[in-house]
């Protein structure tokens, strides 16, 4: 009985580790906007997430324009070299481009009203467009330095062991 509980306790809090937040639950539709793009279908409730390219407030509406990514468990854009192209998210209300700027996560509910023609450089480039309900910023992922030596510290640090010579102190 105390295993079962045990594991009962175990999975719930592995679960609560893997949740999506509250404004990005619901069904969605599969496709991806690179299927949109190509098929110019509208109406398609989505949630899509990517990268930030460019954030454009009009008078009414901000529109953000997106690098798009795979989701995770929790709908947060994966971190990536692969894209499923760009697509363009509109919603109401102004959105300050300082805090929504260049190269953030963000990830979009909302539906497919169609494709929008632009240019990439001099590509023109049909864009899917969202009418987007729900616009979620994700935190800043935190910097990880990755290093190939598998010791944290230097052992001969300062120019002390084997290799005497030239070190924190200088040439001898």
């Amino acid at each position: 009985m105390q295993r079962f509980l045990f594991l009962c306790c175990i999975t719930a809090m592995l679960g609560a580790c893997v949740t999506v937040p509250v404004p990005l639950k619901g069904q969605f539709s599969e496709v991806n906007p690179s299927q949109v793009a190509d098929s110019g279908q509208a109406g398609e409730s989505v949630r899509w997430g990517g990268e930030i390219i460019k954030v454009t407030p009009g008078e009414s509406a901000t529109c953000f324009e997106l690098l798009s990514r795979q989701l995770d468990a929790k709908a947060r854009p994966r971190p990536s070299d692969s894209s499923d192209g760009r697509f363009i998210a509109c919603r109401a209300g102004f959105y300050d481009p300082e805090v929504f700027v260049k190269g953030r996560d963000l990830t979009i509910t909302g539906k497919v009203e169609g494709t929008e023609k632009g240019l990439v450089g001099k590509f023109d480039y049909t864009y899917p467009r969202v009418a987007a309900d729900t616009i979620y910023l994700w935190p800043k992922r935190p910097l990880i330095i990755q290093t190939d030596d598998p010791w944290p510290y230097a052992p001969y640090w300062g120019g002390f062991g084997p290799y005497w010579g030239a070190g924190f102190w200088g040439p001898w």
